[in-house]
């Protein structure tokens, strides 16, 4: 519900503000705006919201969040309305629309906020009434850059205000449930917490339900994703009886008939039948189980890297979920909330890959073509290091550069030993690896995408250590 045109009376008699000076103004999201106001000595919090059902004008002992992203409209307010002196602040007749006016010596500004539910707006004007800018704009209703606003503001007679009170009362709160405390409360203050605990919009009950939502849909789809990971694992755990097939194959496979061997398993002392290709010798049909031993072995240790990985990111999920439970501030809730369900194609990425900080080097991989080509193009630059394997395909890594400043040996090999990883050379173990600056890269001509030819490239061998991978789980930037 939002406040009525006596409401906002109420509110602004108890401001006291005329005199003071606009320190500093905050836009935590699109429908919400904070003034902050220091008046000898005090700092008063004028919190504006345009949410339909929600809209207001209020003192608030919370200091809003600062969004993720400066936006718009508070980098105009920021450059032009900041540091200006409050002259006054009143409610033009009994039409919802409160007028700030705000100089410097050499400017006067005039900021109108209109607190009509579904058509709220905060325009501000030079003294001529050209809209500067507005927080909502419609080019329709004029409500634009270079506009006219200048709404009219007309004597009110005590009759019209007695009409007005018998037709808008002033709430008194009754439903709140109020602490000792809380009953000495002003207006302003027991409409902070009334829209703090009631309000649809920011209302922190309703808030928590929808995080609640938010949690349980991503939990259980990282719970699902986790479980076939474990299940993967029991799988490729058994991959020792692929072994086991191919020494079977190997002692008896001279006894095969057709596309079947039967034969005894020595280790059970039970009979075992085992589909071989009869176009194939006993050492190929034998080869065939060997492979799919070793790749299941070699995916083992992938799937381990990747079940601790989800689990760090149900962690991180849970902290999240707690954090925004145990916030008293709505307007903080609504921004983690509003950030954390944005849409992927909203969501920003700094960069593509996989991103590591290892003792303040910064170590950026590319896991496919496209990947690599991405960050060769717009995210590393020529004093950059690049690492790769030697005649195996795989992913770029990138080591980001500093000024005066050598890569220690220590980190080469952690970007090595990613560089080894995330090729074909992983089953291996190890892999000659080439590096050199960025600069030092040259496109292959008609080449596939990413492809470079390096010069200046020096060599390293590197073999995969485990416990250096098992460290760079903790260096992960998620």
């Amino acid at each position: 519900m939002s406040l009525n045109c006596n409401e906002i009376n109420a509110i602004l008699s108890e401001f006291n503000l005329e005199g003071s000076f606009i320190q500093e103004i905050i836009q935590p999201g699109f429908d919400t705006l904070c003034f902050r106001a220091i008046n000898k000595g005090n700092l008063e919090n004028i919190l504006i919201c345009t949410s339909p059902q929600a809209t207001r004008i209020n003192l608030t002992k919370y200091k809003p969040p600062k969004n993720e992203k400066p936006l718009r409209f508070n980098q105009f307010l920021k450059s032009r309305v900041q540091g200006m002196r409050i002259n006054s602040i009143v409610q033009l007749g009994l039409d919802r629309i409160v007028k700030l006016d705000v100089s410097t010596w050499k400017e006067k500004l005039f900021i109108y906020i209109r607190l009509w539910s579904n058509a709220a707006n905060v325009i501000v004007t030079d003294e001529k009434g050209t809209i500067l800018d507005c927080m909502f704009r419609r080019p329709k209703k004029g409500e634009v850059t270079g506009g006219t606003f200048i709404p009219k503001d007309k004597t009110v007679t005590e009759e019209e205000k007695t009409a007005s009170l018998e037709r808008f009362p002033i709430r008194d709160f009754s439903d709140l449930e109020l602490t000792e405390e809380q009953k000495d409360f002003n207006f302003n203050q027991k409409i902070d917490l009334y829209y703090s605990e009631h309000a649809r919009v920011l209302s922190r009950e309703s808030l928590l339900e929808q995080a609640e939502k938010w949690y349980n849909v991503r939990h259980s789809k990282m719970e699902a994703a986790l479980e076939k990971l474990e299940q993967k694992k029991k799988d490729f755990e058994n991959s020792g009886n692929l072994k086991h097939t191919g020494d079977l194959i190997l002692s008896f496979g001279s006894q095969a008939e057709g596309n079947t061997l039967t034969c005894v398993d020595y280790d059970t002392g039970k009979e075992v039948h085992i589909r071989i290709d009869p176009k194939k010798s006993v050492q190929e049909n034998a080869a065939v189980y060997y492979e799919q031993y070793k790749k299941a072995a070699s995916g083992l240790e992938a799937l381990e890297h990747d079940i601790e990985l989800s689990k760090k990111a149900i962690a991180a999920l849970d902290k999240e979920y707690s954090d925004m439970v145990s916030q008293k501030n709505v307007l903080k809730i609504e921004q983690m909330l509003r950030h954390d369900t944005k849409p992927k194609q909203q969501a920003e990425k700094t960069h593509p890959g996989l991103h590591y900080e290892i003792e303040g080097w910064t170590v950026i991989v590319g896991r496919t073509a496209t990947e690599n080509d991405e960050l060769l193009r717009h995210y590393v630059k020529g004093q950059d290091m690049w690492m790769h394997t030697r005649d195996y395909a795989g992913g770029y890594v990138f080591i980001k550069g500093k000024k005066d400043k050598t890569v220690p040996l220590e980190i080469l090999l952690y970007a090595g030993n990613l560089a080894v990883y995330h090729s074909k050379a992983r089953k291996n173990g190890q892999a000659d690896l080439y590096y050199t600056q960025v600069k030092h890269l040259r496109r292959a001509k008609n080449g596939p995408k990413g492809l470079v030819l390096p010069t200046q490239e020096k060599n390293l061998l590197v073999k995969i250590d485990d416990a250096k991978m098992r460290k760079l789980d903790e260096y992960l930037v998620l």
